[in-house]
């Protein structure tokens, strides 16, 4: 749970310290350096999203599902539950901008459009705690991968999955023309109707009272050939 959390997790990760499954309790949402963070724990130390920092991405990108991003931080702010929404908006904005910047706005909209996807597929990737079936890796890789991945593992055995969507607003910060260009990302992720469940009971799992339902992410892309590549998801200790 792009992707997938401070779920204090950025919830890659959506962050993203690592948590054991307790009597039902959702791994550590430690920023991850974003992870799936199902509402960052401002009580963690900013790591991943795992239910500290996969809550803090679960480890900054899960305590909040702290999980890693992006679990991937089930914390979030504003944006997308089909996070395709804000981008497509944003876009349509910038290609009606002045030739001079065309290039430019064609970029951010392409940096974009791969954020949204990474977050997409780690959304459907924790739906299930598994990137099994999923666009995961064709958007997303590096730290950021490893620390969804991460969460799943933590997710699947304990036995959780999510249902619902966060809610992205997405937004380029810079982009550098370096000999691998890289792009940095900040988010307002809402992971207010993004829960994390028992897979079995279908009931919800109790997470942290101090959690950040809506906080700030940042992500780092890299365009390899034509594609652009989230690499890394850190969840914010930080509200939005």
């Amino acid at each position: 749970m792009h992707s997938l959390a401070i779920s204090n997790a950025q919830h890659r990760r959506f962050t993203r310290p690592k948590h054991q499954a307790a009597p039902r309790r959702a791994p550590e949402a430690a920023g991850r350096t974003d992870s799936l963070a199902w509402g960052v724990d401002v009580r963690a130390t900013p790591r991943r999203l795992s239910a500290h920092s996969s809550a803090a991405r679960a480890r900054k990108h899960a305590a909040a599902l702290a999980l890693s991003t992006s679990l991937l931080a089930l914390v979030g702010c504003s944006g997308s539950g089909d996070a395709a929404s804000a981008p497509s908006s944003s876009a349509a904005r910038q290609a009606s901008s002045p030739s001079p910047s065309l290039s430019v706005n064609a970029e951010d909209a392409a940096v974009i459009a791969a954020y949204t996807s990474s977050w997409d597929a780690q959304t459907k990737a924790y739906s299930k705690a598994s990137s099994a079936g999923t666009d995961l890796k064709k958007t997303t890789t590096l730290r950021a991968l490893l620390d969804i991945e991460h969460d799943l593992s933590v997710m699947r055995k304990a036995g959780q999955v999510t249902t619902g969507k966060p809610v992205i607003n997405p937004k380029v910060v810079k982009v550098t023309g370096a000999k691998i260009p890289e792009a940095t990302v900040t988010d307002c992720v809402d992971t207010t109707h993004w829960t994390l469940i028992d897979k079995s009971s279908k009931e919800k799992v109790p997470l942290p009272t101090t959690r950040l339902v809506k906080y700030v992410s940042t992500a780092t892309l890299q365009q390899w050939g034509t594609r652009w590549m989230v690499t890394k998801l850190t969840a914010q200790e930080q509200p939005c």
